[in-house]
């Protein structure tokens, strides 16, 4: 049977709840546990593909094509595992699922409440991953803070769950913060007991606090925090402010923190954990040898949460080189005029994904002087769409080229609308969404990035290149190295004339982990590195 890790949060929110749990399994899985991890939101919407990134970030694709929260990104990039719909759950699926049971006379005609069918409902969740294979450990991050009115049902579930399964299977992980105030210039503890309080009033007594700090937390501290919230001494951690999210697994192994799970959970495994590969990545990551600057031209820009992914595909692409990648952020809506002083200076310009017609002239303004100045380019999903459009308008000369996502009316829509999307009206879930087969073209820039002819990417978007248009593209100098095998989709352009110039239809950085870089970033830092001092 597995054991069942529950990892809530207190005082406030984006304390990092997500890295902890990634960091906690990472050393559980170095010790050779096989380990899982999943999220569950007390949001009502079913799933973040309607949301808004600056409401909540990127939308994290898995394979199976579901749309999650960006914590999933995470667990994937520690456990270089993985995950699927399974892994991210809502209140709004929980909610519909028992609303379609009802509405299917499932409950014999009885009333319909939170308890028990709503805690139902979430413990039936807990378990469905076990259900697919017999994980040692599995994880589960409960989003929000305790106290949230939207958070009492995960709450209550938990507690029915412990009762059930006991306390040798079950473990409550509480994360929380630990201020200092400048003025008194100590640091205080009654949020952390207050939080804990509001824990215990939901019938939840937690075995383990993670206390975030931006200072060491002295013996007397933990010692007080251990007597008024009911925790061993030893089972009071601290989570000090690191320099990188990938320091973190080290430092919870030096505070102990997977020696105490283990005990409190009676697993027996002898293996010590193996950080090698980990170590070796921080090693190349914090002794860089050169600095690369990569321009990211998007429209969300004011908040990095919107292109996690991407800025965490650099990180690991910069360990590989031995660089520091420098990302600049630049609004595309600001690239109207004076493109080439606001570019200036930059090793190469990744043009981001993205929904809508705002900050499109920018992009395709940005990706006119890196074609023409052979500056390396590289675009993902809408970025790439942008690639093929300004290539028609400035090569090609069709001068109302467009996408009909942002001009339907134009009579060269070079990107159109998927075929299967036309008559959808739904906008959530309806995408063309998860992992799809691509086939590469011998010899091309695709090829020897990859190092082979059939790959598998993932998908988010509804839009497609238009194949009407394509001998023309070819024959002026654009080609179509990747096509999907089953329906003819353009996956991958490139210019074969232009130093590094590549846009995907898809999106490889849900595919980057610490373990496996993903090749095409690590092929662009390699371009801007070449570029950079070429020039």
């Amino acid at each position: 049977m597995s054991k069942y890790i529950f990892v809530t949060g207190g005082v406030t929110s984006s304390l990092g709840k997500g890295i902890i749990a990634a960091s906690l399994a990472k050393l559980l899985q170095s010790r050779g546990l096989n380990v899982t991890i999943q999220k569950f939101d007390p949001y009502i919407n079913v799933d973040p593909g309607t949301l808004n990134p600056y409401e909540h970030g990127e939308c994290y694709v898995t394979n199976d094509g579901a749309e999650t929260d960006l914590d999933l990104g995470h667990y994937e990039r520690y456990l270089n595992k993985p995950t699927s719909s399974a892994n991210n759950v809502t209140t709004g699926k929980i909610y519909q699922t028992v609303i379609n049971k009802e509405r299917a006379g499932a409950y014999l005609g009885k009333t319909v409440q939170v308890i028990p069918h709503i805690t139902d409902e979430i413990k039936r969740r807990f378990t469905l991953l076990e259900e697919e294979q017999p994980y040692d450990v599995i994880i589960t991050e409960i989003g929000g803070t305790v106290g949230d009115i939207e958070s009492l049902p995960y709450m209550e579930a938990i507690r029915q769950f412990r009762r059930e399964k006991g306390a040798e299977n079950t473990l409550v992980l509480h994360l929380t913060l630990i201020p200092y105030l400048n003025a008194a210039k100590e640091l205080k503890t009654k949020p952390t007991q207050h939080s804990v309080k509001e824990l215990l009033m939901t019938g939840i007594q937690p075995d383990v606090l993670i206390c975030r700090t931006e200072h060491p937390l002295p013996k007397e501290i933990r010692e007080k925090l251990a007597l008024f919230c009911n925790v061993e001494t030893g089972a009071v951690i601290e989570a000090i402010d690191a320099d990188t999210i990938y320091d973190v697994p080290l430092l919870m192994l030096k505070e102990k923190l997977d020696k105490i799970v283990i005990k409190k959970l009676n697993i027996k495994t002898k293996n010590e954990p193996d950080l090698s590969v980990w170590k070796d990545f921080l090693g190349r990551l914090k002794n860089p040898t050169r600095e690369v600057t990569i321009g990211l031209v998007g429209k969300y820009n004011e908040l990095p949460d919107a292109y996690k992914s991407i800025y965490e595909s650099f990180v690991h692409a910069g360990s590989v080189n031995e660089c520091k990648v420098k990302i600049v952020p630049i609004h595309s809506e600001s690239l109207i005029e004076d493109v080439a002083r606001k570019l200036r200076g930059l090793d190469g310009i990744l043009v981001a994904p993205g929904f809508g017609e705002r900050g499109i002239i920018g992009k395709i303004n940005a990706i006119e002087y890196v074609r023409t100045n052979n500056i390396p380019f590289f675009g993902i999903c809408l970025g790439m769409q942008c690639a093929v459009v300004e290539f028609s308008k400035n090569v090609l000369k069709l001068s109302d080229a467009a996408s009909s996502e942002t001009n339907p009316h134009s009579t060269n829509l070079v990107i159109d609308l998927m075929e299967d999307q036309k008559a959808i009206t739904n906008k959530g879930g309806t995408m063309r969404l998860g992992s799809y087969p691509c086939k590469i073209t011998k010899g091309s820039l695709a090829h020897k990035i990859y190092g082979k002819l059939q790959i598998e990417e993932r998908h988010r978007h509804r839009y497609e290149f238009n194949n009407k248009f394509l001998t023309s593209i070819e024959e002026n100098g654009m080609k179509a190295s990747g096509i999907n095998p089953e329906n003819n989709l353009v996956e991958i352009i490139e210019i074969p004339s232009h130093k590094f110039f590549i846009g995907v239809q898809f999106h490889p950085e849900l595919r980057s982990t610490v373990e496996n870089p993903h090749p095409i970033f690590i092929h662009f830092v390699k371009a801007a590195l070449a570029y950079k001092f070429d020039n």
